[in-house]
């Protein structure tokens, strides 16, 4: 098994820490005044999301954990969990409601999403950037009403709600930034 020394962690890194698997997210070396040189890490539990803090000395070392990332194709929800498919292999994943928590408002079947697994199952289910999806209800907009900065709710057709301008309305696709949850534009059909 592969091992990592504490300079050359870098964020993005998979590795074991007590035998469990985390995402590094920082790694910082330091050189005191007096002593050896050591590495402030911030490492995210994989199976938990728990973000923990760990220093490394000079000689330490941490193993690579045994994760892939694969781009899978959503097929369905299965009660609390979500199922996908490799599109080449036809191979099926089941992923926890845990590992779907940010993912499921914008997900829709056929959509291909990035998913981490550990050992074989999936920890961590990571959305396209953007998708469009369709406006299913929404207040209509009254020209003038701009107290709320020219913006209303709308209520997409994955049951997630957004911001959107006053002119959309519903039966209208938008397109949508997964990571900030925001409105991005018309979707271009």
């Amino acid at each position: 098994m592969a091992r990592y020394a504490r300079n050359e962690l870098r964020p993005g890194l998979k590795v074991l820490l007590d035998g469990a698997p985390h995402e590094v997210l920082a790694a910082e070396s330091e050189k005191p005044g007096k002593g050896q040189v050591f590495t402030r890490t911030r490492l995210r539990h994989l199976l938990t999301g728990r973000v923990n803090e760990k220093t490394l000395k000079s000689g330490d070392t941490l193993a690579a954990a045994d994760v892939q990332e694969l781009e899978l194709q959503y097929l369905y929800a299965d009660g609390e969990a979500g199922v996908f498919m490799s599109p080449e292999t036809y191979e099926q994943h089941a992923a926890p409601a845990a590992a779907m928590a940010d993912a499921r408002p914008w997900l829709q079947p056929q959509d291909r999403c990035r998913v981490l697994l550990y050992e074989g199952s999936a920890v961590r289910v990571t959305p396209p950037p953007f998708v469009e999806l369709e406006v299913v209800e929404t207040d209509p907009g009254v020209r003038g009403d701009t107290a709320a900065g020219g913006v209303k709710p709308a209520r997409l057709a994955t049951g997630a709600v957004v911001r959107v301008p006053l002119f959309v309305e519903a039966g209208e696709a938008v397109r949508v930034d997964t990571r900030s949850g925001e409105y991005a534009g018309r979707a271009r059909r």
